[in-house]
């Protein structure tokens, strides 16, 4: 038996700092183990993982085969400094150049740090030093990635790294330029046109956007945006810096979200799936180009843990076991299941003014009227009707990640259809009384 739950919550909130959290309101579950898409808590309650602890539990909990990969490299090696070669690290190397479709990687230790040194090779490379990015975006909290995202947390921090320049999102329930899908023109990438060259094209490195856009409401583009802003870029020799932190490594059931588009980027971001949080790391992947520059240009970047062979072995292991365990077909088959009832959601219930997905990464937008489409709570704030969700989810102990006026669904990817039925069964229980409360 371990120590009470309660004794290990006052510790960790004695000395311990919480991220993103006024530290008097913070209100962790003690987690104490975890299998497949369950954890349990100090007190022996079983919960429904029903967010993948933070978007990157891509293979559940506990897998026995990442396990034993990350026993057998620290019985091997424990630690090697970044100037050294290891096996783990020129197998993952490789790896991500076949999955990718680009040339070589450099590794760190997760998304924030991949972003950042995106942004330090762009501009090394091209000479140019202004970074596109869109409003609704989050690429990390380090001074230069968290400038570089729109979140209205780089508020507290600004004015941040010079050379952000940010444009709309391809939001398409909410759209900026009050069109259609139908009978829009994609001003969502014309209208970065302009804004290129109001900056000037000559002054542009690179354009960062998250293949499908995470935290900030899972924006899901039109089929055609992606190759009309590839097509665009290419235009003033702007690179694109795909970040995939989220969205990558099977979450939409593809390698890239932007696989699903038919692009390539010159630079991809990972972390999160890349090894499912079972050991801290990150990736920039860098296109051919690039990576002939670097053979006689300096790499003007560095970390003492880069290329850490445990994590390296932890994310060989783990692209073995998409592979093997045909993780990917399991994401389309169950996504299927999802989108229908997500959409079966959206038709019934008042609160529910759009759903968006692709594959297991979904999210529920909730309005106050439909005809409106006032939001349930304001950007960056809450409401009585959202607290009311989060907390009625918390007592079915079904976690999920609860933000504004949204909440979001996407499992581990290894999730049966039994089990999402589960889940959604209890997110269809809390709809039915934010119905009641709106209509009250």
């Amino acid at each position: 038996m371990g120590r009470p739950s309660a004794d290990v919550i006052k510790e960790n909130r004695d000395y311990t700092l919480f991220p993103w959290s006024v530290q008097s309101t913070a209100n962790p579950i003690h987690l104490v183990k975890g299998e497949g898409v369950w954890f349990w808590d100090g007190d022996g309650n079983k919960w429904l993982d029903f967010c993948s602890q933070l978007m990157n539990l891509n293979i559940g909990h506990h897998h026995p085969k990442i396990i034993a990969a990350i026993k057998r490299q620290v019985d091997e090696l424990c630690f090697a400094g970044p100037g050294f070669a290891t096996e783990p690290r020129g197998q993952l190397g490789k790896k991500l150049a076949e999955v990718t479709g680009l040339a070589k990687a450099f590794f760190c230790l997760g998304g924030t740090e991949a972003n950042e040194s995106a942004m330090k090779i762009a501009r090394t490379y091209t000479g140019r030093r202004k970074i596109i990015t869109r409003y609704r975006s989050y690429h990390g909290d380090t001074m230069g990635s968290m400038s570089a995202g729109g979140d209205f947390r780089r508020w507290p921090v600004e004015p941040g790294v010079p050379g952000i320049v940010r444009v709309f999102d391809p939001y398409c329930y909410r759209c900026p330029f009050g069109k259609t899908v139908d009978l829009c023109g994609r001003e969502c990438v014309t209208h970065i046109e302009e804004v290129i060259q109001m900056e000037g094209p000559h002054n542009i490195a690179a354009m960062l956007v998250e293949g499908i856009t995470g935290t900030n409401g899972l924006l899901v583009p039109p089929d055609d945006y992606y190759p009309k802003l590839r097509a665009l870029l290419d235009k003033y020799g702007i690179l694109l810096i795909d970040d995939e932190v989220m969205a990558g490594f099977g979450r939409t059931g593809k390698w890239l979200a932007t696989q699903h588009y038919g692009i390539k980027p010159d630079m991809v971001t990972c972390a999160k799936g890349l090894t499912s949080g079972y050991a801290p790391l990150g990736a920039v992947i860098v296109s051919g180009a690039i990576a002939d520059h670097l053979e006689n240009n300096m790499l003007w970047t560095g970390l003492t843990y880069s290329g850490h062979p445990v994590s390296c072995a932890t994310a060989v292991a783990m692209l073995d076991v998409y592979e093997e365990e045909k993780i990917f077909d399991n994401v389309e088959r169950q996504g299927v299941y999802l989108a229908e009832r997500l959409e079966a959601m959206k038709a019934m219930y008042a609160c529910v003014g759009d759903v968006r997905y692709k594959g297991l990464f979904s999210m529920l937008e909730f309005v106050k009227d439909k005809a409106n489409k006032e939001p349930l709570a304001p950007y960056a704030g809450s409401s009585p009707e959202m607290s009311a969700l989060n907390a009625y989810l918390r007592s079915k102990h079904l976690y999920t990640y609860v933000r504004f006026n949204l909440c979001f669904v996407a499992p581990p990817l290894i999730t049966t259809k039994e089990e999402l039925k589960q889940g959604l069964d209890i997110m269809e229980e809390a709809l039915a009384g934010i119905d009641q409360m709106l209509s009250a």
